[in-house]
């Protein structure tokens, strides 16, 4: 496992070190490519201000508020329409209609109803978080066995009774799926968007350090959120393992 570890950091660790050397000789240009150890201390210069970290937070938040309103939006749908064939056959064409169109198209539309701060952030992140989630919990409503339905329905079961005894545990498993990627759109969204409009979070921070002459603290923020997506990934990768282990 040693050796396996050595040898996958070899590549990344030859390329910093060239990095280094190539901007400390002036063979790369410093104010564009900023030396690996400047970055370094950028972000620790971050951190202990504490603006990383109340960024991050920014950012956290609204892909959370998005993140829970997305998939609450889409469990409820992916299941109504599972159970209602007519809903779902004469929805189809606009929901492959609105299905196709960017969350980022919407900024524009959330700027004029929200206004700028979490409000708007957390309504496109959570249009963008709501397709993948319907669409799993569609299918896998679908999918239920019609003789539980049919077994329900003879024993006059209240419909919240069948939710969470019949429906909930049959499109567990499926709807992880779906979480899963909303989660990564979550994040991508919410940084995109602070980019582009919204004055708050990491997104914004890197626009801050461009336009303050700053690469080392932008880079400092890029790999800073590049950590994140990979314990975003993680966090996602365990979510699905006990929807798995639940399911079965």
């Amino acid at each position: 496992m040693l050796r396996s570890f050595l040898i996958s950091a070899l590549l990344p660790v030859g390329l910093i070190l060239a990095w280094e050397l190539s901007s400390r000789y002036g063979y790369i240009n410093d104010e564009v490519f900023s030396q690996p150890t400047a970055i370094v201390t950028a972000g620790l210069e971050a951190a202990m201000n504490g603006t990383l970290f109340f960024s991050t937070l920014q950012t956290l938040q609204a892909a959370s508020l998005g993140l829970a309103l997305g998939t609450l939006v889409g469990l409820s749908l992916g299941i109504f329409l599972g159970l209602q064939r007519f809903f779902e056959i004469s929805s189809r064409p606009m929901v492959e209609m609105l299905r196709s169109i960017p969350a980022i198209a919407f900024t524009p539309l959330a700027l004029l109803v929200f206004g700028f701060g979490l409000s708007m952030e957390g309504a496109i992140i959570s249009y963008s978080c709501c397709w993948p989630v319907m669409v799993a919990t569609l299918a896998a409503t679908r999918n239920i066995e019609p003789r539980f339905l049919e077994v329900a329905a003879t024993l006059e079961m209240h419909p919240m009774r069948q939710l969470r005894s019949i429906i909930v545990p049959a499109v567990l498993s499926r709807v992880a799926v779906g979480f899963r990627t909303a989660i990564g759109f979550a994040l991508v969204v919410a940084v995109t968007v602070e980019i582009l409009v919204n004055p708050r979070g990491l997104g914004y921070a890197l626009i801050v350090a461009q336009q303050s002459f700053r690469p080392d603290q932008m880079y400092a923020y890029l790999v800073w959120l590049a950590m994140l997506g990979m314990a975003v990934g993680e966090l996602s990768k365990l979510i699905d393992l006990a929807a798995t282990r639940n399911a079965t």
